[in-house]
């Protein structure tokens, strides 16, 4: 996706999320944020978006906390969301090709905009289940967001931002995610981490379904059996129990 299809995604997923909390209790608690009550969740979404605007604009900045997030009164929120997402956006298609800071060395501030599309779209389906609504992800969003996952997921900083995502290192063993339709992604758990590549072939487990459910199963926002395993159910668990977005 290039920067302007990605500007336009955060635009559309961003109102998607404003529409799924307008009129919600603001106390409801998130069920996969147990922490959070729909006012934090909310809170975050402006608040990210606001952040990586002035890391694209400024350099690096202290990750904010979320619960120190205010978004306002309930009846402001969709505006105060489409004004962060709107910020984001322009600051991102202005930058262009300019590297800017970001947690894996300098890159194009289109990684922003992937970065927090990407986090919106896990985070709008927390709110979708907060309210009993339904999500729709795109398929080629769904594609990309699994391919942006597994990209963190096998930079060698990762494991130093979070300990858990350490202890997916193995011996070889293989994990295939095979959706209904585009090609599988195949991951190998390697000592020193993890590899993975856009191929179809036989692994140890492998996990299939339509790209929106594998992507929500891999977030943790789905059971497990939302999609068929294959395989070595335990080694599926593990990676699930290390990965949690």
């Amino acid at each position: 996706m290039d920067t302007t299809s990605l500007a336009e995604a955060l635009h559309a997923r961003t109102a998607a999320f404003a529409e799924t909390v307008t009129g919600a209790d603001p106390d409801a608690r998130v069920p996969t944020c147990p922490d959070w009550p729909l006012r934090v969740l909310v809170g975050h979404i402006g608040q990210a978006h606001r952040w990586a605007a002035d890391v694209v604009r400024s350099g690096p900045s202290p990750v904010p906390d979320p619960l120190d997030a205010d978004p306002g009164a309930p009846a402001t929120w969709a505006d105060w969301l489409r004004q962060g997402a709107e910020d984001l956006a322009k600051t991102a298609l202005d930058a262009g090709e300019t590297p800017v800071w970001t947690f894996f060395g300098p890159q194009p501030a289109r990684f922003w905009l992937r970065r927090m599309l990407h986090d919106t779209t896990i985070h709008h389906a927390d709110a979708a289940l907060t309210t009993g609504t339904a999500i729709e992800v795109a398929p080629d969003l769904a594609t990309d967001a699994i391919s942006e996952w597994l990209e963190m997921l096998s930079n060698p900083i990762t494991a130093s931002l979070r300990p858990d995502f350490a202890e997916l290192c193995g011996t070889g063993q293989t994990l295939q995610l095979r959706p209904d339709q585009n090609q599988a992604w195949l991951v190998t758990r390697a000592p020193d981490g993890i590899r993975w590549a856009r191929e179809t072939k036989a692994a140890d487990v492998t996990l299939a379904g339509p790209v929106q459910d594998l992507l929500l199963v891999l977030t943790r926002r789905r059971p497990a059996e939302d999609v068929t395993i294959t395989g070595d159910r335990a080694l599926a668990d593990h990676w699930l129990a290390h990965t949690a977005a």
